[in-house]
Parts: structure tokens; sequence; C-alpha cells
């Protein structure tokens, strides 16, 4: 190796340490403030248990805390419930079966039996089933079956009910942080793979275009965890009254991350349709991939004016030039595979201006005029 290909690699390595170093510091920065609730409600709830309530050993409360407050992608309140009921279900049984068998291998695999059972008999998910049989299990081979069952119920129920002060009150979670940390990304990744299709399309390439929808394709897990995220987001503000101040912006979230599902996905349809027309040797007009690289920029816009708060105006006129330029790639003349990626642009920018707050029969009717269809019969092209 020559001493410039040497230096080559280790500049190349140096970049992926400090990128890999940086990733790791960010998801630590994006977990401190779940593993300090998580702390503060397990110290809590020993304290409240043991030495306020006086039970001797409450180590289901300190369990309850942490289980509560690591449901950390919404419906806390419901996993609450289930976890309660998941610790009754495991705690009676674990204490029925070892009072009346005794406790042994064969003891143990029949009370994680009957319980899983039982949680799913009563229509449990999965953390209603996953607590019932380690609750069962911890009953069966760590505790004695001198102690009333109630009082192990209690625990649990006391440490949920910490958990609960904690993430609503003593430590909430800025539910503006959290969801913008899980948008930011899969807008990110959205305009990234609009642009690699955007290029392919201008330069014939099939092969660059299938690069972009690979890309597109990938991103679905990033929507995915934004959904969750503005769920848990929601459900968040609704309980703790400090973050109440974030109400405004958070909804530009909330409200908006479907519809950016909705443009996902037909901008998925919209790639698979411009490889076909390049395979077809069909006639892509200039404006045509000039139309794709604006729905990137509205993308692009969008993130940046959600996270300054401001109404998303910016993102509203760069769709809509995306709209007037596929219209013009129509009336420059399209195959029939063009003429269906000039109606997934004119679907896309509707679902972006839904996003940004626009009224469901307006934004369809802006997408029109801007595209130079309005007051047009929309009989003559139905996919548009």
């Amino acid at each position: 190796m020559t001493d410039r290909g040497l230096a080559a690699a280790l500049a190349e390595l140096h970049s992926r340490s400090r990128s890999g170093a940086a990733a790791g510091w960010a998801r630590v920065r994006g977990a401190f403030v779940l593993a300090l609730q998580a702390g503060l409600g397990a110290g809590i709830a020993w304290f409240v248990a043991h030495d306020v309530i006086g039970r001797p050993n409450p180590f289901f409360a300190p369990i309850a805390a942490v289980i509560t407050l690591a449901s950390s992608i919404g419906q806390r309140a419901r996993r609450t419930a289930e976890l309660v009921l998941g610790v009754a279900i495991g705690i009676g049984i674990g204490d029925a079966i070892i009072l009346l068998i005794g406790s042994g291998p064969w003891q143990i695999g029949l009370v994680v039996l009957l319980a899983i059972v039982t949680a799913a008999a009563v229509g449990g998910g999965t953390p209603l089933v996953v607590q019932s049989a380690s609750s069962a299990v911890l009953v069966a081979t760590l505790t004695s079956a001198t102690g009333l069952p109630w009082t192990r119920f209690f625990d649990a129920l006391v440490g949920g009910g910490v958990g609960l002060v904690v993430m609503s009150l003593l430590l909430p979670l800025n539910p503006l942080s959290v969801v913008r940390r899980a948008a930011d990304p899969a807008l990110e990744e959205l305009a990234a793979g609009l642009r690699i299709v955007a290029r392919g399309a201008a330069a014939g390439s099939s092969d660059d275009v299938g690069a972009g929808l690979a890309r597109l394709r990938a991103a679905e897990s990033n929507f995915t965890a934004l959904a969750q995220a503005a769920t848990a987001a929601s459900e968040n503000i609704a309980i703790a009254p400090a973050r109440w101040r974030s109400r405004g912006a958070l909804s530009q979230y909330v409200e908006g991350a479907p519809h950016l599902t909705y443009a996902l996905r037909n901008v998925r349809v919209l790639a698979r349709r411009v490889m076909t027309a390049l395979d077809d040797k069909e006639s892509i007009p200039a404006v045509l991939p000039t139309s794709v690289e604006l729905l990137a920029d509205a993308v692009d816009l969008l993130r940046q004016e959600w996270a300054r708060g401001v109404e998303p105006e910016a993102t509203r006129e760069r769709a809509l030039r995306a709209a007037a330029e596929g219209g013009q790639a129509y009336r420059d003349g399209v195959g029939f595979s063009g003429g269906v990626v000039v109606a997934q642009v004119r679907t896309t920018v509707t679902d972006l201006l839904r996003a940004t707050g626009v009224e469901y029969a307006e934004a369809p009717r802006l997408t029109r005029r801007a595209a130079g269809w309005h007051g047009k019969p929309r009989s003559r092209r139905r996919s548009l």
C-alpha cells in the first residue's frame, strides 16, 4: 500500500470512528432522560413501599415502576393496567400452585404455562402475557408462599403509580424533543430518496432510480418510529402539565405524521413508475425530474420549518411548484408510466400540503390549480 493509500485508509477509519462515536453519544443522550426517570422511579417506589407503607421486601414495586417508565412508545396507561393485571395473574397462579404441589422444575414449568394461558384467555397483549409469566416465575423461585398474594399485588400497584407520577409530574420527558428526534431522520431519508430518484430520472439510469427506491423502502422503519413517537408524545403531553406549552409545536408533528407516511408510500409508487418508464424507453421531459427534486426540497423545508416551530409556508410554496412542473411535464408529453408519475407527484403534493395543516378539501384544489388542471373535468384522466 502506498503512503497516499495508507493516509486515505487512516482518514476513512478516523471518519468512521468519529461518526460511530457521535451516533453512540446521540443514543446515550436520547436514552438518558428515560434512564433518569427509571432510576428515580425505582428508588421512590422502594421508599414508598418499604419505608412509608412498611412492606419488608417490596421488590415488585421498583420492578413495576421501571416497566411502566420503560413503556416509552405510547399507551403507558394501558401498559400500566396490563402490568398490574399481569402481576396479579402471575402471583395468584404461582402462589396457588406452589402451595398445593410444592416447588420444583416441573412445577415452575406448569406455573408459567398456566399464567400465559390465563393471560391470553383474558385478551391480554404482549406486556400482560410477559409480566404474568415473569411474575409467576419470581413467585415460584424467589419468594415463599407464606405471604399474602394481595401484598405483592399491592407492591406492583405502588410501583405503577409511582412510575406514572414520575413521568407526568416529577420528571416528564419533553415530547417535542422525542418526536423531533424521530421526525428528522424520517424526513431526511424521504428527501434523500427523492433526490436519488430525480437524479436517476434525469440521467436515464434505471439502476440509480432503483437505488433511490431501495432507500425509500428502508425508510419505512423511520416512519413507523415517527408514528410511535407521535402517539407517545400526544399521551405524554396530555398527562404532563409542565409540557403543555409545547402543544402548538407538537401538534404540527402529530397531525402531519400520518400524511407523511402516505407521501412515502406514494413516492415509492412514483419511483417504480419512473423505472418502468425508463425500461420502456418512454420520453422523460426534463421538467419531470425537476418536479421530483422540488418534492425533495419541500420535504427538507418541512423539516426545517417544523424544527423552528413556524408556519410551513415555504414548504407549501415548494410543493405547489412541484405540482406545476409536473403539470408542465404532462403538457410536454409523457407516456403511460410518465402520466402515472405525474399523478403520483400531484398526490404527494397533496399529502405534503395536508401535513402542513391545509384542510382536506383545500389541498387537492390547490394542487390542481398549480398543475394547471383547475376547473377541468376529472374524467379526462382518472389517475390525475
